[in-house]
């Protein structure tokens, strides 16, 4: 009896292909699959252009890892989770520092998630559920305050992290910051020279160590050089635009008005340019702004505003480098950095009898 052949495998129109895995760019590229795994890992010992190879290939062949399964095998979910205030800068502090931070991540094996705190949050509830859920490997974090119940709690859990900013909680941790202090006492200088009398600083808001460090440089550096100074009390560099604006104009409404300002952010130097023209004033000849900013949007709202500029492309790409360092326990090039200002941007602003 002649037995009927056997059906040819059903093919659903449908059906994807195989996804490529670890031996898959092995193959492609004849490695072995130990040192595939370790060049997409960014491993120290493997060599530039073979992580450059793997990196290619991988993308050519659309590996993508699966997550589950490396969680299962390793403990490690290849996350890490940016945890930022809605309050911040974003249209120029946080773009730029959530781009940077993703640019450092291209070609290893992390990818970064963002993950918001609302002003009316508890700033510790973000942080309890990654920790608690173990839903990332590692933590970035911005606007640190001098005793940080939020470094405290991951330091004593173990948990990897870095921070945007320092503290005074004599914890050694990974960081990045930018010198507000010397920031401060730059913008003051700049203000005596153009010949401004009166100063006014909108610092960030004080229970961030930032405030404190450009309060004291501000302060302090207008007092050496003998020239009156206030600190804005009803708001600060993270407060909205409009109240920004209100208070300036308020403030130019009263007797002696500052006309030297220096600012905390692209936010409130804009906002205090505007409360200040609607009194009629004109910057560059009436008052002068000092501000610092990450991206160039300044120059394109008033050519004489005086720029003073932060890298936050830099401190992202070193916060990037420096958390995935602590994840692997192993030593980064540079674990804790802070970032001097330097050079003084006058843009079109006019000279002031002579001085520059």
């Amino acid at each position: 009896m002649t037995m009927p052949p056997d059906p040819a495998p059903l093919l659903l129109p449908d059906s994807e292909p195989a996804r490529p895995t670890l031996k898959t760019i092995a193959a492609a590229t004849g490695l072995a699959i130990a040192t595939v795994s370790r060049a997409l890992k960014d491993a120290p010992d493997i060599g530039e252009e073979t992580k450059r190879r793997v990196r290619e290939t991988a993308a050519q062949l659309g590996y993508r890892p699966n997550r589950a399964g490396v969680r299962l095998r390793t403990g490690k979910t290849n996350v890490i989770a940016l945890v930022l205030s809605t309050e911040s800068d974003v249209m120029n502090h946080t773009s730029r520092l959530i781009y940077s931070i993703a640019n450092a991540l291209r070609g290893t094996a992390y990818h970064m998630v963002v993950m918001p705190f609302f002003p009316d949050q508890d700033p510790m509830e973000p942080i309890r559920y990654i920790v608690e859920t173990e839903s990332a490997d590692g933590v970035i974090l911005n606007q640190t305050k001098p005793d940080d119940p939020r470094i405290r709690y991951m330091k004593e859990r173990g948990f990897p992290f870095a921070t945007h900013g320092r503290t005074d909680m004599g914890i050694d941790h990974p960081y990045f910051d930018f010198d507000n202090e010397a920031f401060a006492r730059l913008a003051v200088r700049t203000l005596a020279q153009r010949g401004r009398k009166r100063l006014f600083l909108i610092a960030p808001p004080r229970s961030h160590l930032y405030a404190r460090h450009m309060t004291w440089g501000f302060s302090d550096e207008a007092a050496l050089l003998g020239l009156p100074f206030e600190l804005a009390d009803k708001v600060t560099s993270d407060s909205g635009g409009e109240a920004i604006d209100d208070a300036v104009a308020a403030r130019f409404a009263q007797p002696n008005p500052p006309d030297g300002f220096v600012v905390g952010s692209t936010t409130a130097a804009m906002s205090s340019i505007a409360g200040a023209e609607s009194t009629g004033r004109v910057l560059g000849r009436d008052f002068d702004v000092v501000a610092k900013e990450a991206i160039a949007v300044l120059r394109r709202f008033r050519r004489e505003t005086i720029i003073i500029k932060e890298d936050v492309g830099r401190a992202g790409e070193f916060l990037a480098r420096a958390l995935v360092a602590e994840i692997e326990k192993r030593d980064p090039e540079q674990r804790q950095g802070l970032e001097h200002p330097g050079k003084v941007d006058l843009g079109d602003a006019p000279d002031q009898g002579g001085k520059t």
